[in-house]
């Protein structure tokens, strides 16, 4: 089943053509690296597929929901099968671990105390934090940070996640552990992985299919030596995208 699938999409920011005759298609479990030049599209990508940008050429489906129908009263229901992944986490400052995924949970709609703590266990096991619930945010490192961010985007169970520079303020040693945790999560529970970075060094050290936003196309980067056949413009290995993401707690 495909949890993407994009065709002849032209996108638009207002009157702007963003991206113009985009072609893409990802399965369950895939995990796919997003790169390019901040202002080369991908935010915009990125936006359309989580429905902040309304779709009005071409066709699209994110997750089964058709794109052009998407209308306010939906738009939860998409995101409500997906997880974000923050670069900056946006975690809750006022309040610990447990109660940030409490919040998340109860604001899409789950009540039964019971099952918000069993489902929370569970995802804070998945990322190796069984212990850390009652910490706040500020006294974990950064990359038990964003395994509570990775935990957050599991809650619902979502089909797709959608990682925004998801090792932008970590250290090689920790970038590394992220990626492969998401490429386990993947493997383990079939969810697609959308990964927009510009860690070269990382995408070459776990390869995976790589597409690119540049000159108002997206296209496959090469894989033929896997993202060792991909070098980075100059500009492009320093620059970071700052994607606007929907807000974390919907």
């Amino acid at each position: 089943m495909m949890t993407i699938h994009l065709s002849n999409v032209n996108i638009f920011q207002g009157k702007s053509l963003i991206l113009s005759d985009v072609n893409l298609a990802m399965q369950k479990g895939e995990v796919v690296y997003l790169v390019g030049k901040t202002g080369f599209g991908k935010s915009s990508l990125l936006k359309t597929l989580y429905g902040d940008l309304p779709l009005t050429n071409g066709e699209g489906n994110v997750v089964g929901f058709d794109l052009k129908k998407l209308t306010w009263k939906t738009l939860p229901n998409l995101r409500r099968k997906l997880g974000i992944v923050f670069q900056d986490f946006q975690l809750l400052s006022d309040r610990n671990v447990q109660d940030n995924l409490v919040f998340a949970l109860k604001a899409t709609g789950w009540t039964d105390d019971t099952k918000i703590k069993s489902r929370i266990d569970e995802v804070m096991n998945l990322v190796g934090l069984k212990t850390k619930g009652f910490k706040m945010p500020y006294e974990l490192s950064g990359g038990e940070q964003q395994r509570v961010v990775i935990a957050r985007a599991l809650l619902n169970s979502p089909e797709l996640i959608l990682a925004d520079e998801p090792t932008g303020n970590l250290d090689p040693e920790t970038s590394d552990e992220i990626i492969q945790l998401l490429q386990l999560i993947a493997k383990e529970s079939n969810t697609a992985m959308l990964i927009a970075s510009h860690d070269f060094m990382m995408m070459q050290k776990f390869p995976s299919r790589t597409i690119r936003c540049e000159n108002g196309k997206v296209f496959e980067v090469n894989q033929s030596a896997n993202v060792n056949s991909y070098s980075p413009t100059p500009n492009e290995s320093v620059m970071q995208d700052s994607s606007n993401v929907p807000d974390s707690r919907l």
